[in-house]
């Protein structure tokens, strides 16, 4: 039987070709031209930091006679894309380090960015964009979202190309998929043979696919690769519920199967009553000492307890069961609560993932 075209999804969509990858950068910084919101005058670190870079303009100041609080040490991370080339822009995100109290309004001095192995691959400068303010007198506070944190769009310039090895000495390029699975990984060796007229490839584990390049294409690499991931296949799904207790969604295929099951749920009610009354003296002409108002509290407890069930009408799916549930007005709470009591059971034929 042909799979649905509406099922079906590009190559590319499934995952990557190995040595296609991002690569994380990080460098330490300062941010200038805060109003007053910047680090004390006690943070060792940002005094040495700026210290040292009035040293570079011959103003030999030491580090214990800085007492601005117009600046702030921070940290300044990046992600330089694969085929980088020199003159692109990335964006930047700045993180203070110190007790800064807002970053508005600052602007970063330039900062090399390096990579895990200690070489600069890009510079970072420019003035912060901050989603956020906090403005404070007096010992009142008045703040929005994290203004310590702020990105510069396109604040970072590429000094170091980069490029990335595909084909290995074998004249092989790997696929890998983001969600390893024996199945998908068949499907796609099988479409990319059926698509070139070749056994170029072939599965070598849950993940990877290994694709030999014909000698004909090595010398046109770029059309090669855009052939293998226009290819078309119908990924296999692992039959999986998402329940998150935190905000209480719920998240599942809509064939994820649940097997024959009885589910009862209650809810006990304790209701207690007070009602204060005073008590007046009655045929009393003359009041005295032992003549006084009484207050009396009278209290009522009352006991409700509702309890419904609910019998599937044989092998049903978790969609089937969720708005069966929802007609009988169960909460998204004990919802999630019968999900996890139906998979301890063994009904649920999916992966629950609680978050």
């Amino acid at each position: 039987m042909s799979a649905d075209p509406g099922t079906r999804v590009r190559v590319k969509d499934l995952g990557r070709l190995q040595g296609w990858r991002d690569n994380t950068l990080v460098g330490f910084g300062i941010v200038t031209g805060l109003a007053g919101s910047g680090d004390a005058s006690n943070n060792r670190a940002t005094r040495q930091a700026l210290a040292n870079v009035l040293s570079r303009f011959n103003l030999g100041i030491a580090p214990d006679q800085v007492q601005s609080r117009n600046v702030a040490s921070v940290m300044v991370t990046a992600t330089l894309p694969p085929f980088a080339r020199v003159g692109d822009n990335i964006d930047v995100v700045i993180a203070s380090t110190g007790d800064a109290r807002s970053l508005v309004g600052g602007s970063l001095l330039p900062t090399a960015l390096q990579g895990p192995n200690g070489r600069i691959y890009a510079l970072a400068q420019g003035a912060l964009s901050v989603g956020g303010y906090r403005y404070d007198a007096q010992g009142n506070v008045v703040q929005k979202n994290h203004p310590t944190v702020g990105a510069i769009p396109g604040g970072g310039s590429i000094e170091v190309a980069v490029g990335a090895q595909m084909i290995g000495p074998d004249n092989k390029v790997m696929f890998v998929l983001a969600e390893p699975d024996y199945t998908t990984a068949g499907r796609v060796a099988d479409a990319l043979n059926s698509l070139f007229g070749l056994p170029l490839a072939s599965a070598r584990d849950a993940a990877g696919i290994e694709i030999e390049v014909p000698a004909a294409e090595r010398g046109r690499l770029v059309d090669f690769f855009a052939r293998i991931e226009s290819a078309s296949v119908e990924p296999d799904r692992r039959a999986r519920v998402i329940v998150n207790e935190r905000s209480g969604v719920i998240v599942s295929g809509g064939d994820v199967r649940i097997a024959v099951v009885a589910i009862s749920h209650g809810d006990l009610k304790v209701s207690v009553i007070s009602e204060n009354s005073v008590s007046q003296p009655v045929l009393v002409r003359q009041s005295g000492a032992g003549v006084r108002s009484l207050p009396l509290t009278n209290a009522e407890v009352h006991v409700n307890e509702s309890a419904s069930g609910y019998l599937p009408p044989g092998p049903t799916t978790v969609a089937d069961l969720v708005q069966a549930l929802a007609r009988f007005k169960t909460s998204t709470r004990d919802i999630i609560s019968i999900l996890r009591a139906i998979k301890a059971a063994g009904a649920l034929h999916a992966e629950l993932v609680i978050q």
